[in-house]
């Protein structure tokens, strides 16, 4: 595979696949530790209470479901959701060794059609998955359709910085820091994907339009670091 064949969903499955059992680590040494930070301002907006039904789609090795986790208590339940099951092993693992009090179930699934019935989590989150979708606006869609009315969603994700001088740090961080940690850790390939799945994203206004197609009643894009780091926050 490579960052030119990288655009279907199995592919993109692939990727998650293969880079599982190194993800927290990179994902500590690539955003200096500050990715804890991020999601932690995710869940706080995707404002969770106790006894809540939460979601976290393309949940990965776990980190938003378990913060979800501790806010909804284990009077409440969250449920992650990944198409990579190798992703899903680690954080069930991770489950059973840190959070073995807290109600979490690990689904294997699809983001552009959840298996889950209508009208049914009080809130949802979200990290690095919207990028990698292979169709936002079902995805979004699908969001829509399994939140509670007045439910809240936040989803959390890379983005290019409109400021071009922003752009040129976020290219000279991608060349000097990413290709270099993933070619340490053996997978340059796999990373590959960043700088193709950045181009093609929406920036925060063409989200914010098309999660009002897809039903949601409010959406407020808010830049972190930038804007190349961004969180979406959704009211159904």
């Amino acid at each position: 595979m490579n960052q030119k064949t990288a655009n279907s969903a199995s592919d993109i499955q692939e990727i998650f696949d293969c880079i599982a059992p190194e993800y927290d680590r990179l994902n500590d040494r690539l955003s200096f530790g500050q990715h804890r930070i991020w999601k932690m301002m995710t869940v706080k907006w995707s404002n969770p209470s106790l006894g809540d039904t939460a979601l976290d789609v393309c949940c990965g090795s776990g980190d938003l479901a378990f913060m979800l986790a501790q806010k909804v208590g284990i009077e409440g339940k969250v449920v992650g959701l990944d198409f990579s099951s190798q992703q899903l092993a680690i954080a069930a693992n991770k489950q059973k060794t840190r959070y073995a009090k807290f109600p979490l179930e690990w689904v294997k699934g699809d983001a552009l059609a959840l298996p889950f019935k209508d009208n049914y989590f009080d809130c949802a989150t979200m990290g690095y998955g919207l990028r990698n979708v292979t169709n936002i606006p079902l995805c979004l869609q699908e969001l829509h359709r399994v939140l509670k009315p007045e439910a809240k969603a936040a989803i959390l994700d890379f983005h290019r910085p409109e400021q071009a001088y922003i752009r040129v740090f976020q290219q000279w961080y991608l060349d000097n820091i990413v290709v270099p940690t993933a070619q340490e850790f053996n997978m340059t390939e796999q990373y590959a994907y960043l700088t193709p799945s950045l181009a093609k994203f929406p920036q925060g206004k063409e989200q914010v339009k098309l999660a009002t197609e897809a039903g949601f009643k409010q959406a407020h894009h808010y830049p972190l670091i930038g804007g190349m780091m961004g969180v979406l926050v959704l009211s159904n």
